[in-house]
């Protein structure tokens, strides 16, 4: 049976047409997704700038139905899920860009940060530490290093964030050497609390000797010193301080001069206490702390009047006026210096730098912020 070649020459333009005619519906129908696309994530770009984010959220999860593939859609997904709060979807989100074969390695450590950040902001301490752990050697290191810091500070181990910030300290991103000298001061802390004093005398010698600069060092040792019987070494410790950390002496100036009258060393505490009223700014606590030393107490309300010329204090009055007698009788007097001495009450606290938290305690660590050293020395009133 021969072959007809005329079947030959009519199939081969029929096939081309059909060719053709495949990819002109094909062009149309990636047309049409292209076009909706871009309509769907410009539309979620400007939910997004008016603060819709429900609305943006909805835009865009119709563009990643659009076009699966697109892993820039997925991260803004799930970006906008954690900053709503809905950190399950931002999870699953993260976790599937994470699972995909084709994801490049740079998109992959930015999965895999974007997953810890999740697990970070949902309270998941245990899963954000793994998370973060995989970022080493990555260029997220620091800043999983920064966010381990703080889950470490958060649950109060004090031994692994000592470790964290020695690595941070050796990046060369700022100086960590403060925060670890606080870390060695909370490790001491608990171990003074489990009832191990010699061990936590040992690590605050240490920390003192190494970094005498940290006040908060200086405090803890002469405390515990002090707590131990040795109210010798205890003011030994406080003239170090004023020595080594001279801005921090007002909040200690009145265990100093408390403990110099114990050990008969009054001279020492008032000359140190006036060396820092010569260099520095008058201060509430050390002008006290003179006045409670003064040989009479004449001379003690004359330091604040000394101090009130100055600088102007409620505080610094209300102390003067406490111990002068009013022209007026005693029934009058007593409210007036009550009054007077309610309204310096709030002067005498101390605010932190950072955030404003008011408090009457000083702290190291601000409970409202959770920054460092972010409370100056002094009160509120000579601020």
């Amino acid at each position: 049976m021969e072959f007809d070649f005329t079947w030959l020459l009519w199939g081969l333009p029929a096939a081309f047409a059909l060719g053709w005619l495949a990819s002109r519906l094909d062009m149309r129908q990636w047309r049409f997704e292209s076009k909706q696309d871009p309509k769907a994530y410009f539309r979620g770009l400007n939910h997004l700038l008016n603060e819709q984010q429900d609305q943006a959220i909805d835009a865009f999860i119709e563009a990643v139905q659009n076009d699966p593939d697109t892993s820039e859609l997925h991260f803004a997904l799930g970006n906008l899920f954690r900053r709503r709060g809905d950190y399950d979807r931002a999870v699953r989100v993260h976790e599937h860009l994470l699972q995909r074969g084709d994801l490049s390695h740079k998109d992959r450590e930015r999965a895999q940060h974007a997953l810890a950040m999740d697990f970070l902001k949902a309270g998941l301490l245990d899963r954000a530490e793994a998370a973060l752990l995989k970022l080493e050697n990555t260029p997220f290191a620091n800043e999983a290093r920064l966010a381990r810091l703080a889950i470490y500070e958060r649950s109060r181990d004090w031994e692994r964030a000592s470790e964290v910030a020695a690595l941070l300290n050796d990046t060369q991103h700022g100086s960590f050497q403060p925060r670890q000298a606080h870390y060695q001061c909370e490790r001491a802390e608990a171990l003074r609390r489990q009832g191990n004093t010699t061990e936590a005398l040992a690590l605050l010698e240490t920390l003192t000797q190494r970094h005498p600069e940290s006040a908060r060092g200086w405090i803890a040792l002469a405390d515990l010193r002090q707590s131990l019987g040795n109210t010798q070494g205890g003011l030994d410790a406080l003239l170090e301080l004023a020595r080594h950390a001279p801005a921090h002496l007002p909040l200690v100036a009145h265990s100093l001069a408390q403990w110099s009258r114990l050990c008969q060393r009054e001279e020492d505490a008032l000359h140190t206490l006036r060396a820092y009223a010569a260099a520095h700014l008058p201060s509430l606590d050390v002008t006290q702390a003179m006045a409670t030393l003064a040989p009479s107490p004449a001379e003690g309300r004359a330091l604040y009047v000394e101090h009130l010329r100055r600088e102007p204090s409620l505080v610094a009055a209300a102390l003067w006026l406490a111990g002068e007698r009013l022209n007026a009788d005693e029934q009058s007097e007593r409210p007036i210096k009550e009054a007077l001495e309610r309204a310096a009450e709030p002067l005498k606290r101390y605010r932190c730098a950072a955030c404003g938290f008011e408090a009457r305690q000083y702290f190291w660590h601000c409970p409202g912020c959770q920054a460092w050293d972010s409370y100056p020395p002094k009160r509120v009133e000579e601020l």
